[in-house]
């Protein structure tokens, strides 16, 4: 029996969440109410996830999975195992995470588990991307870019990876800004504006950034308590923070292993404000360089269509159940609304107290 629902809305789309656990429909309220609008309902028919705790059904699916052909795939770093019928009924799996799914044409999406919090995880990840594929619908596009919002007008920080995009945003939440992402927005063309909203997710902020923010040692001390990061967070991040090491980590395949945090742990842990929407007004394209005092660079950089999220890019969460429309918003328009937007390049040193006010000076400016 569901016990509780939670309803997660944001511009004009919203979709609600079921369960049988209460540590479910909490976790969606957690992860969504600091940038999107989760509220609690009450359990209804119309749901677009239903996201249980049931042995029963991991067997039941799994072993119809297990004796039916499948296709591959990974999901959220995890082994997908995916069965399609003709009626276009789609049910998967996860065996190492102990996950069952089944989508029927114009019924909800059931997320099936043996243990609440892998249970949670999924539903989280899956009722965003039921609104993401809403909001796709209804015009809108993902920007790849950190955001802070001052007075509902939004600085957006474009660049390639490492380029600085979350320092950038982090610096000026430091200063007084609102944080509205750390990597990618939705964005869409009102009229002559730009109207921007963010999208949730944990925030991965690396060890050497925690402790030159000053914040690492707060950090740690939570974590010796027993206080939790997100649980995406692998266990050589955690190992760290107890020890009390600030060495950057690196996996296997290079990608650094970062710090994970709750959205709501950006504003409890490290007195961050969050936004829930804003208006673009500007656009900075940031590079940091060891050793230099930040300044100007002299280079008229723009959006580009690479700058934009699309589904064969996205290379976590492959839309395995079909929740997101085939045919995309044309970017051009947003293109050219975003050329017409100041924008500055930037270099940025190591000095957080110098790039600060270097940051400061120009989204002053640019106005």
């Amino acid at each position: 029996m569901h016990q509780a629902a939670v309803r997660i809305a944001t511009a004009t789309q919203a979709a609600t969440v079921t369960s049988n656990s209460p540590v479910v429909t909490d976790w969606a309220l957690r992860y969504f109410g600091p940038w999107w609008n989760a509220t609690s309902t009450a359990p209804d028919t119309n749901t677009a996830v239903i996201a249980d705790v049931n042995p029963d059904q991991v067997t039941e699916i799994a072993q119809y999975e297990a004796d039916h052909s499948h296709e591959g795939t990974d999901y959220a770093n995890s082994t997908m195992h995916v069965d399609r019928d003709d009626g276009g009924t789609v049910a998967a799996s996860q065996p190492d995470d102990k996950l069952v799914y089944r989508a029927e044409p114009g019924g909800p999406l059931r997320i099936y588990g043996c243990e609440d919090v892998p249970v949670a995880l999924a539903a989280a990840r899956l009722a965003r991307e039921v609104v993401r594929g809403q909001l796709l619908a209804d015009g809108w596009s993902i920007l790849h870019a950190s955001a802070v919002v001052r007075d509902g007008q939004t600085a957006l920080t474009l660049g390639d990876k490492g380029a600085g995009k979350t320092t950038t945003a982090l610096l000026l939440a430091r200063a007084g800004w609102q944080l509205l992402a750390n990597d990618r927005v939705f964005i869409r063309r009102e009229g002559d504006r730009l109207r921007v909203l963010p999208w949730p997710s944990a925030a991965a902020i690396g060890l050497g950034l925690l402790g030159a923010l000053g914040w690492y040692d707060q950090v740690r001390e939570r974590v010796q308590r027993g206080e939790q990061l997100h649980p995406t967070q692998h266990q050589k991040v955690t190992d760290a923070l107890h020890s009390g090491s600030r060495t950057p980590l690196w996996n296997e395949s290079g990608k650094e292993l970062k710090p994970q945090f709750f959205p709501d742990q950006l504003h409890s842990w490290l007195g961050l404000t969050l936004a829930t929407e804003g208006h673009a007004t500007r656009i900075l394209f940031p590079e940091i360089t060891p050793g230099t005092e930040p300044a100007l660079l002299d280079e008229d950089r723009s959006a580009g269509p690479g700058d934009f999220f699309t589904a064969g890019t996205e290379d976590r969460y492959p839309d395995v159940f079909g929740l997101l429309p085939t045919d995309l918003p044309d970017t051009q328009p947003l293109l050219e609304l975003l050329g017409d937007l100041p924008r500055n390049s930037l270099s940025l040193g190591h000095s957080v107290k110098a790039n600060t006010d270097f940051l400061a000076q120009v989204t002053d400016t640019t106005a």
